[in-house]
């Protein structure tokens, strides 16, 4: 009998043990559910968002404080002849060239034995994007009244 009792009280501890442990979970549910995840997502994207603008920016300061004097080749005075055909008037150190440019091709027209002098009001700057931009803007608004 004794044995009998034995095995019971070990059957009875056993069944006990079991349903302790099928009482705690085994995985843990995630913190806020659906909604923090979501949050922990934006989180991130507005995190790499932000590195691109901030290295953007840093690159954008890095070549700005480069020399802009020390350009070899400067483009001394444009003229168009045409709708897409220019003429070019470029300083390469201390010689100028008269250069045709077309869509197709560019070609060195004549070596300046003198140099041309160009007061540094009459020479022009490279326009910006934006301002080429809004140029263009412009012309496509014209064109359509």
């Amino acid at each position: 009998m004794r044995a009998f009792s034995a095995l019971v009280a070990l059957l009875v501890s056993e069944v006990v043990i079991a349903a302790e442990v099928a009482a705690v979970p085994t995985t843990a549910p995630a913190p806020g559910g659906l909604g923090g995840q979501l949050a922990q997502m934006v989180f991130g994207l507005l995190l790499v968002v932000g590195l691109i603008f901030f290295l953007a920016w840093l690159l954008r300061r890095m070549q700005g404080s480069a020399q802009r004097g020390a350009q070899v080749i400067e483009i001394v005075g444009s003229r168009a002849i045409g709708p897409r055909d220019r003429l070019l008037l470029v300083q390469v150190g201390k010689e100028q060239i008269l250069i045709g440019h077309t869509p197709g091709s560019i070609e060195a027209l004549h070596v300046l034995a003198e140099p041309v002098d160009v007061p540094a009001g009459a020479r022009q700057a490279a326009p910006e994007f934006a301002q080429r931009l809004l140029e263009l803007m412009g012309k496509d608004q014209k064109d359509k009244k």
